[in-house]
């Protein structure tokens, strides 16, 4: 929600007749894509990736988050959430902001802490 709020370039547009027209199931659909994807897909592209990850020191990753950002939009507009990414510099930027708001709700909830702190 903070990515469609800060990143001109990605909204959720029109009114759907399934979910009526609150932004609210939208971007639950974005999230539930992407959170399906993020458990999935990420890892086998990340494993298959990692010689280039390593080989530009970690950007790509950036390159495989806004791909699962567009494939979540996709699979999201599939079930009628009306999210619309309008470039690749948008997406971009809209991953990077995700990826920090994950990181900052991981460190103040404790999941993925290894000593179990929470």
């Amino acid at each position: 929600a903070l990515a469609l709020a800060l990143v001109p370039g990605v909204r959720i547009w029109g009114v759907n007749p399934l979910w009526g027209d609150s932004p609210t199931v939208s971007i639950a659909l974005l999230a539930g894509a992407l959170a399906l994807l993020n458990a999935f897909l990420k890892p086998i592209l990340q494993t298959i990736s990692l010689p280039i990850t390593c080989l530009t020191l970690g950007i790509f990753a950036l390159i495989i988050n806004t791909a699962m950002l567009y494939l979540a939009a996709w699979l999201s507009n599939l079930l009628g959430a009306g999210v619309l990414i309008e470039s690749f510099w948008s997406a971009l930027l809209a991953s990077i902001i995700i990826s920090v708001v994950s990181a900052v709700l991981n460190a103040l909830t404790g999941v993925n802490d290894p000593q179990g702190r929470a």
